[in-house]
């Protein structure tokens, strides 16, 4: 399996970029999750300029939409933080998993059962290649309607509605305590049962399978192409990103990131509604002459 631990044996800047990895929400969309007139010729220069652009996202592929019109080349995202990679070319509903890094459902109950002990009032839903589940106490965050409503333990049973389909992850929601606290919380309880991690404002974790990340899958991806860790330019602005930021061999944190990512990233950029990633990717492109 191809490691998502960065090795810099290479100067990163003596690598010209041949692929961009940029997170969606809070990072390449504006907070209205418009694509910036900007930043949209930015990724087709980008393309046009021979670099593949992927679209790294926590997102589940049917909220791909947002972005669907603005592929190119290949036209795959990486979405679930790593758990399928996506074809958008199909268009709206008719994205195609390419791949897919599913959480057992043996680690999912497990998961759920640990954070329940360590952190009382916790509230779960399940996200699956074509379905979404939730506990009835779960918030509707999302503006949709579950597939079915029942326990976590229910709906990850054996013989649960779409039992069948492999789950992506795990969605982990506390009504009181603080998001970064939670998230300790939940690392600690889970251990290395599964991934856990978030990208919300709010106290929503989202638990993926043990080695699952953006990072390791984006290094998937770019073995299949050839393609180094030195060659790659990542942008993002919440944890969820750490990982893909310090595995790339060039990293911005967005203006607005949360303090860990500014921690991990190499370089910063603007906010989002400033069109951060469009700044560096004109700026990358001009050195290139």
């Amino acid at each position: 399996m191809t490691s998502a631990t960065r090795q810099p044996e290479t100067p990163a800047a003596a690598l010209p970029p041949r692929l961009i990895a940029t997170d969606l929400d809070g990072t390449l969309l504006r907070d209205d999750k418009s694509v910036s007139p900007r930043t949209v010729a930015a990724l087709a220069a980008a393309e046009e300029a021979g670099i593949e652009v992927f679209f790294v996202t926590g997102r589940p592929a049917r909220w791909m939409d947002v972005v669907s019109d603005h592929v190119h080349g290949h036209g795959l995202a990486i979405c679930g933080n790593g758990a399928a990679v996506v074809d958008l070319h199909g268009g709206t509903g008719a994205h195609r998993f390419v791949k897919v890094r599913e959480l057992a459902r043996e680690n999912a109950l497990d998961a759920v059962r640990l954070l329940r002990e360590a952190a009382p009032g916790t509230m779960y839903a399940v996200e699956q290649t074509y379905g979404f589940y939730q506990e009835p106490e779960y918030p509707k965050m999302h503006l949709e309607i579950p597939d079915s409503l029942a326990p976590a333990e229910r709906l990850l049973a054996p013989d649960a509605p779409g039992a069948g389909e492999p789950v992506l992850k795990i969605l982990a929601f506390h009504p009181t305590l603080d998001p970064d606290a939670f998230l300790t919380v939940a690392r600690l309880a889970i251990g290395d049962r599964a991934n856990v991690t978030r990208s919300s404002p709010s106290a929503l974790l989202e638990i993926s399978g043990p080695d699952v990340s953006k990072a390791s899958t984006l290094a998937l991806c770019c073995a299949e192409r050839g393609i180094s860790h030195e060659e790659v330019v990542a942008f993002g602005d919440m944890p969820n990103d750490v990982e893909m930021l310090t595995w790339a061999g060039r990293s911005y944190a967005m203006g607005n990131a949360h303090p860990d990512v500014v921690a991990a990233a190499s370089g910063r950029t603007v906010a989002n509604n400033e069109d951060g990633v469009a700044v560096v990717i004109e700026r990358l492109l001009a050195d290139r002459g």
